[in-house]
């Protein structure tokens, strides 16, 4: 019963997509200047204030094909660093081989 409990009051992750937060920064800033407080604001777009300051500094000021744009570029750099690991570990395992220390 207790565990039944816990699953009912623990909230369901929610991955945003850059695009998707950009708009609830701006949504988020509007409400703000409309008088709300820091409190509704992260109830009405469901966030906890570690996430709201997380997303502000990381896509303050950006709009949402800007976004779009760093989360693929990260993601091609992270494949990009991924093919360089291979490409030393083949050079690596060349050399040892030709020393003939294997």
């Amino acid at each position: 019963m207790v565990a039944t409990e816990t699953l009912e009051m623990t909230k369901q992750r929610k991955r945003r997509k850059p695009e998707q937060i950009v708009k609830a920064l701006a949504e988020g800033e509007a409400m703000l200047a409309a008088g709300k407080t820091s409190a509704e604001v992260y109830q009405k777009l469901g966030v906890a204030e570690s996430t709201w300051m997380r997303w502000k500094k990381q896509f303050g000021g950006m709009k949402s094909d800007e976004a779009k744009r760093l989360r693929e570029l990260e993601i091609e750099n992270q494949r990009l660093k991924e093919l360089l690991a291979e490409a030393e570990l083949d050079k690596r395992m060349l050399k040892m081989i030709a020393e003939g220390n294997f």
